[in-house]
């Protein structure tokens, strides 16, 4: 399995109530609601990769994980994610301002990869996409089961845009992709896709020992000149929201606006426009930036 480090600690090292998430994994709980065409092992053969996602554990001790194979990695704590030439960034604020998403926004669409903590053994993603597929249903979204090169890949048409969810399980966490492009534009050949996955090979995950619960999100750490740009124009659209302070100038001129009229920024160069966090019990096509 890609991506997974190396078993060097004994089994039970491990913080006891992972054995029960994974006892529930193997019996296959989250594949109920699948369409029966769904179920076909093809969907999950997993075919040559060459690359990641790889775990930072298994790579060079002391290498510098911000060098990627084919250039800049963007450190986010729980994973390091390869930037395209010429993306920038969206990143998803909650309300009390911490980032909860970075979106790569290219010229052919938004990528997000998020990195949620799994069981020692394989198979969440499995139960993750029958979810996923699932809610998109509900949502009357056209929805498909697809084989890539990690396995199965979920691919929806909504109204807005179509979707194409790609997963990865690793040792003890799990990657998620999420690939919007417009209609058409997001089909297994598409330039969209070729980038997706690009950065899926070359994505680091940096799972950490923290005990946390299955499909947890493992957080999302901004880069320091990054956060500090964040964090003062929150502050800036808290008072401006609270009439404490009157509307004041961008030092720089804004970045193209982004699917629904977000904000995008350059990484460490122009503050990205918080977008506040949907809700919990929002549908898939809400929250794909969780």
């Amino acid at each position: 399995m890609f991506g997974r480090r190396k078993k060097k600690e004994a089994e039970d090292d491990r913080p006891g109530f992972f054995e029960d998430a994974e006892t529930e994994a193997a019996a296959g709980g989250g594949d109920a609601d699948y369409e029966e065409a769904d179920y076909e092992d093809d969907y999950d053969a997993v075919t040559e990769v060459d690359g990641g996602p790889y775990d930072a554990d298994d790579l060079e001790s002391g290498a510098d994980l911000t060098v990627g194979e084919v250039g800049t990695r963007l450190d986010l704590g729980s994973v390091l994610v390869p930037m395209p030439q010429g993306a920038q960034l969206q990143v998803e604020m909650a309300p009390d301002g911490s980032p909860q998403a970075v979106h790569l926004v290219t010229q052919h669409g938004r990528i997000t990869v998020a990195a949620y903590a799994a069981p020692k053994s394989p198979g969440q993603w499995r139960e993750v996409a029958g979810d996923l597929a699932e809610s998109l249903r509900n949502d009357n979204a056209t929805v498909s089961v697809e084989s890539g090169p990690w396995g199965r890949e979920v691919f929806a048409v909504t109204p807005n845009a179509d979707l194409r969810f790609i997963g990865v399980d690793g040792y003890r966490w799990m990657v998620r992709c999420v690939v919007a492009g417009p209609s058409g534009g997001n089909t297994a050949d598409s330039e969209l896709v070729a980038t997706a996955r690009a950065i899926l090979r070359d994505t680091v995950v940096k799972r950490g020992n923290e005990p946390n619960p299955v499909r947890t999100p493992l957080p999302v750490v901004l880069p320091e000149a990054l956060a500090q740009q964040l964090a003062a124009a929150h502050q800036q659209q808290l008072a401006q929201q609270q009439g404490a302070v009157p509307q004041q100038p961008a030092p720089q001129q804004p970045a193209p606006a982004g699917p629904q009229g977000e904000q995008q920024a350059p990484p460490a160069e122009a503050p990205a426009q918080p977008q506040q966090r949907r809700g919990e019990s929002g549908s898939a096509m809400q929250q794909l930036g969780r």
